[in-house]
């Protein structure tokens, strides 16, 4: 099959739009592509520091909330081993941390890591001015893929906002998850319906049956990076807040997951129904650049 689609194209060549891989889908794409990247980097960073601090400072975790916080970078750039840090004064720390965190971090806060840092005891081993070095180093770059990943992101809303496409009007759907959605969908006019969307998707369902009788189950084909970003923002529709409150991200959907539930449906299906549901939504709003508007379950929910 595959030979034959070939030699078809090979033959009508000349008749064929040329390639056009500058035009603002690949852009997004790429700028997309740039971003992931940096931050498996930075994560891949997260993960290096965690092993260096592990043997520098055994309670380090208890020090801050995250590790790589405006405090602890901070903290870990001055201070990279204990032997370091306990040469300096409870005021004179609170005083340094304080200027790091915009005033978040009090002298109680200060007074608990020394104290860490005394029960921990002695850790300096040989050639710890290297070890030094891989901590601040570490820092310095994770600061800098900060600082990378806030341009691509901006680079990506200026290049987005040229598409004139709405969906962050959407709750659930940043900037980011945006251009996952264009840069995997692309020009929007190739598919004729949101079926098809679907089908790319590999959400559409495939009916397998024997004698007459099956059941529809998700294809588990099509572009699995587009079905992913699906998932992850049906999951986030579903959703109720911790608490008291119990509060509903999307009330709609909420309903329309827990009447599939209600159908018999696993959990596994429902979720995937609710994908199928947000697949015509984006499909339309994408098609007719309009902003998500939250209606009853009986239009919003409509099947495409």
């Amino acid at each position: 099959m595959l030979i034959c689609i070939a030699k078809v194209l090979l033959a009508r060549l000349d008749e064929l739009p040329d390639a056009n891989p500058q035009d603002i889908y690949w852009t997004i794409g790429h700028l997309v592509a740039r971003r992931n990247s940096i931050v498996k980097h930075a994560s891949g960073l997260k993960n290096q520091m965690h092993q260096q601090l592990s043997y520098h400072y055994p309670s380090y975790k208890k020090f801050f909330c995250d590790i790589d916080g405006k405090a602890a970078l901070a903290f870990w750039e001055k201070y990279p081993s204990p032997h370091l840090a306990l040469t300096v004064r409870v005021e004179e720390l609170a005083e340094y941390l304080r200027k790091a965190s915009h005033n978040t971090c009090s002298t109680r806060k200060a007074e608990e890591i020394l104290e860490l840092v005394r029960q921990d005891g002695e850790t300096k081993r040989n050639f710890q001015e290297y070890r030094d070095f891989l901590v601040v180093n570490m820092v310095h770059d994770m600061r800098r893929s900060r600082e990378l990943i806030k341009q691509t992101e901006e680079q990506i809303r200026l290049v987005l906002a040229q598409t004139d496409y709405k969906l962050e009007s959407m709750d659930g759907i940043n900037v980011v998850t945006a251009s996952e959605l264009v840069a995997e969908i692309g020009d929007i006019h190739r598919f004729s319906s949101a079926d098809k969307l679907a089908r790319f998707a590999g959400i559409a369902p495939v009916c397998f049956s024997s004698g007459g009788k099956g059941k529809d189950h998700a294809s588990g084909q099509g572009n699995r990076v587009l079905n992913s970003i699906f998932h992850n923002l049906a999951v986030q529709q579903i959703q109720v807040a911790k608490g008291k409150n119990k509060r509903q991200r999307n009330p709609l959907f909420y309903e329309f997951y827990q009447r599939k539930l209600a159908e018999g449906t696993t959990k596994k299906q429902a979720l995937i129904c609710v994908m199928r549901r947000l697949v015509n939504i984006i499909y339309s709003m994408m098609k007719n650049k309009t902003e998500y508007r939250a209606a009853s379950p009986l239009t919003e929910l409509k099947a495409g």
